[in-house]
């Protein structure tokens, strides 16, 4: 049977070039988004196009029917799931003095529940020999102020990591996070200025904002049979940041 990958947050940026680049693999792909159904088709349209499978599922990770259903719909369309990629999330600013608890707790809805639901149902539905694949930030070496609600949910991505990678032995299945650096999606540029985007361009040693692309090449690693031995770990593509 020709393997399968859920890719959440699939409709833009980071994750549409990962859904693109795990079809390019041989990989059929269901692009999962929360709103931008017109996004996701279009990602759905250029996989279909080039001659791979793919399919658009709208769920909301900080929803745990949504999340059920995701998997539910995935294994009715295609029959097996082989590897699941959580990189859905959002980063919503907010110092902690400031005690602003309604982002506090949908920043964490969002990125740490909602990886918590993803990697339960991935947990019982991925099959033997599959990777689990979930997303953190090289900004936890930051420390940056106002980070903190975002900082806080992605730590605790990085902790669930390796209990889950521990939860599956026996069942050949890897858990993994990628941790990227400042990447130049849409998301990245909007509200900066040139002076803060070259800035931050020029803190690694590269001297340069990751591309979407760099990050679904570390995805499609870890996804592969290269990645086979590589279980309970963080990989941080950042280019040298620290």
């Amino acid at each position: 049977m020709r393997k399968t990958a859920i890719v959440t947050g699939a409709s833009r940026g980071i994750g549409r070039a990962i859904a693109l680049r795990l079809a390019a693999d041989g990989f059929g792909v269901v692009v999962n988004y929360a709103g931008n159904k017109a996004k996701a088709e279009e990602v759905v349209n250029e996989i279909t196009s080039a001659g791979g499978r793919a399919l658009a599922i709208q769920a909301d990770v900080a929803n745990p029917e949504d999340v059920k259903q995701l998997f539910e719909k995935t294994l009715k369309a295609f029959g097996q799931i082989d590897v699941v990629v959580n990189n859905a999330g959002i980063m919503q600013l907010s110092p902690i003095a400031k005690g602003d608890v309604e982002t506090f707790d949908k920043v964490i809805a969002t990125n740490l529940r909602g990886t918590f639901m993803v990697f339960s149902q991935a947990a019982q539905h991925v099959a033997e020999g599959g990777r689990i694949i979930a997303f953190s930030s090289s900004v936890l070496a930051r420390r940056l102020p106002s980070y903190g609600p975002y900082i806080a949910s992605k730590a605790g991505v990085e902790g669930l990591v390796p209990v889950l990678a521990n939860e599956l032995r026996g069942h050949k299945i890897t858990v993994n996070a990628v941790a990227p650096g400042p990447i130049a999606t849409p998301l990245f540029f909007e509200g900066k200025s040139e002076e803060l985007i070259k800035q931050t361009a020029s803190i690694t040693p590269l001297e340069r904002l990751g591309e979407p692309d760099d990050i679904a090449g570390v995805v499609s690693f870890l996804a592969g049979p290269d990645g086979g031995w590589i279980n309970g770990q963080i990989l941080r593509p950042n280019g040298g940041l620290v």
